[in-house]
C-alpha cells in the first residue's frame, strides 16, 4: 500500500489558468493522496486574477504563480508519477525529460484567458474551464490507481479526458 501521495503535474503554455485551477483543485479535493503542482512551457509570469480568484473559493490558500515547467525537471525537483497537457499547444511541444518517467496524459480544455468580451462572458468561459477539469479531476479521484500498473494507469489517465469530453458536448 502506498504512503506518499502521488505528485501530479499540470502542464499549459502560459501557466497562467487551465494548469493553474487543476493544480488547486487537485491539491484540495485530494488532500493526503496527492500533491499537485503545475508549470508552463512559456509561463506569462502571472496567474490569470479569475482563476486565482476560483482557487481561492474552493478552499486552496497557498501563493499560485506561473512558472518554467523546467523547475520540475531538475535532478532535485521532487519526483512526478503523472503529467497532465490540459492545453493543446503543451501537448504538442517537446517535454523536459521528466524524472522518474511519469505517465502523461492530455486533457483539453478550451483556453478561458483567450475569451474576450463583458466581464460576464470570461467569468462564465473561467466557469466552463472549471467544470470540465472538475470532472476529470473526480474521475481521476476515483480510479484505484495502488491497484494499477504503470501502463493501466496512463491508459485510465487518458480515458478520462475521453470519457469526460463525452459528458460535456
Amino acid at each position: 500500500m502506498r504512503t506518499q501521495p502521488y505528485n501530479v503535474l499540470f502542464l499549459c503554455t502560459g501557466n497562467s489558468a487551465r494548469s493553474v485551477m487543476a493544480e488547486a483543485m487537485l491539491n484540495v479535493l485530494g488532500a493526503g493522496r496527492f500533491r499537485a503542482y503545475s508549470a508552463g512551457s512559456f509561463p506569462s509570469g502571472k496567474v490569470q486574477p479569475i482563476a486565482a480568484e476560483l482557487s481561492r473559493a474552493f478552499g486552496y490558500n497557498e501563493p499560485l504563480r506561473s512558472k518554467s515547467w523546467g523547475e520540475f525537471a531538475q535532478a532535485d525537483s521532487p519526483g512526478i508519477d503523472m503529467v497532465i497537457t490540459v492545453c493543446d499547444n503543451a501537448a504538442g511541444e517537446v517535454c523536459p525529460i521528466w524524472p522518474g518517467q511519469p505517465v502523461t496524459a492530455h486533457w483539453g480544455v478550451p483556453d478561458p484567458a483567450s475569451v474576450g468580451g463583458s466581464e460576464d462572458e470570461r467569468r462564465r468561459a473561467f466557469q466552463s474551464a472549471w467544470m470540465m477539469l472538475r470532472r476529470r479531476i473526480d474521475l481521476l479521484l476515483a480510479l484505484p490507481l495502488d491497484k494499477l500498473d504503470r501502463i493501466a494507469t496512463q491508459q485510465e489517465l487518458r480515458d478520462i479526458a475521453r470519457t469526460a469530453s463525452a459528458h460535456e458536448h
